[in-house]
């Protein structure tokens, strides 16, 4: 896709994301100076998204669109195909070093474990680190796009960071003081992979890194059997899948329901999660309360 020609000064630059978490990173670091739209809002779940109509409109109005990458959203090349958009295109993961994914089957991520199967995860957003990445590509995009504001831009970013790192802080402290044999976290979807390489909880899902995927019996059997060996003692639910399954986890294993995680979507402006550094720590908050000492 080429480069759009640079916005108007006297018009702010109209991005598109793809999902509400990126759609947060972009106005974090475009500021006053970028009207920003999501195709995925809160709440919503990207991967089985089916663009509407009026996502092709959206698109062929945009002077740039973020994208997380990584496979994460299959329906965006065609979106932007039949769209007919010249707008840039940035790449929000590209340049971060990925962890692999399964699709298919259970699985438990320990902490900065090898993993052979398959493609990336595609969740990266999970690690401190890799919004860094994320938001450092979304300055250059925006800088390519709208050079006049370069320097707010930067600034912006910067400060950005400077709150990611104080975030980073937080999450390694409270990790820190959650028991060893507490660090383990049962969720809907292996959207986590990175968070847990990143921080040190075990994370263990019936179905792989997209919700397309089905957990199979055998793979809910084989974690139930888990939970009851080794005493884990909460499920968790995302908020953009199904609750059943993991209330069926929770009843036949006899652990507690630890409350509700955001994975890939912040929630509305209401809820807990509207920003990203929301969604972080309202999850901080429901692993450290469910699984931290009594």
């Amino acid at each position: 896709m080429a480069c759009a020609a640079p916005a108007r000064a006297a018009e702010p630059v109209r991005a598109v994301a793809t999902f509400s978490i990126l759609a947060d990173l972009v106005r974090q670091v475009g500021g006053a100076h970028v009207a920003v739209s999501s195709l995925v809002g809160p709440d919503a779940d990207a991967h089985g998204y089916s663009p509407a109509p009026g996502d092709s409109r959206t698109l062929a109005r945009a002077d740039i669109v973020v994208i997380n990458g990584l496979g994460f959203e299959g329906w965006i090349e065609r979106l932007v195909k039949a769209s007919g958009a010249k707008a840039a295109l940035v790449v929000a993961a590209k340049g971060i070093a990925t962890i692999p994914g399964r699709h298919e089957h259970t699985h438990d991520h320990a902490p900065g474990a090898p993993d052979t199967d398959q493609a990336a995860d595609p969740h990266a957003w999970q690690s401190i680190a890799n919004v860094k990445v994320y938001v450092a590509n979304i300055r250059d995009g925006l800088t390519t796009v709208d050079p006049a504001h370069a320097a707010d831009y930067a600034a912006n970013a910067a400060s950005y960071l400077d709150r990611l790192d104080r975030l980073d802080a937080e999450i390694r402290a409270a990790i820190a003081g959650i028991p060893p044999e507490h660090r383990r976290v049962i969720t809907t979807h292996d959207a986590f992979g990175y968070f847990s390489a990143a921080y040190g909880l075990r994370f263990i899902a019936p179905q792989g890194v997209s919700t397309d995927s089905e957990a199979s019996p055998r793979d809910v059997a084989k974690i139930i059997r888990q939970i009851r060996r080794d005493r884990i003692p909460a499920v968790f639910l995302e908020t953009i899948a199904d609750p059943r399954l993991m209330e069926q986890v929770a009843r036949e294993s006899g652990a507690k329901i630890g409350g509700k995680v955001y994975s890939d979507a912040l929630s509305g402006p209401a809820g807990p999660a509207p920003t990203y550094l929301d969604m972080m720590r309202t999850n901080l908050r429901a692993f450290r309360e469910a699984l931290g000492p009594a």
